[in-house]
């Protein structure tokens, strides 16, 4: 079990769009950082290069999904579906 330094919402963090990565301040003077990749995949955890605190990202993962593209329905579906009912 880890022992978190803090719990902070997403909306705390900076967000870099060169490196994708969402960053907080540290006490050390460093940041904590998380990838948009690793909060796709369900991570929690933001971590300071510079010294042993981590900190636990509060943040809803359905909005970091990526590559599910949900398909409107053809015309077609929506047609037999409407004579269906």
């Amino acid at each position: 079990m880890s022992v978190f330094h803090d719990e902070v919402e997403i909306e705390d963090f900076e967000y870099d769009e060169d490196s994708d990565t969402y960053y907080f301040p540290c006490p050390c003077g460093d940041k904590f950082a998380i990838t948009k990749e690793e909060l796709e995949s369900g991570e929690e955890v933001a971590t300071c290069p510079s010294c042993s605190l981590i900190v636990r990202v509060i943040y809803d993962q359905e909005l970091f999904m990526s590559g599910e593209l949900v398909e409107a329905p053809s015309s077609t579906e929506t047609q037999l579906e409407l004579v269906q009912a």
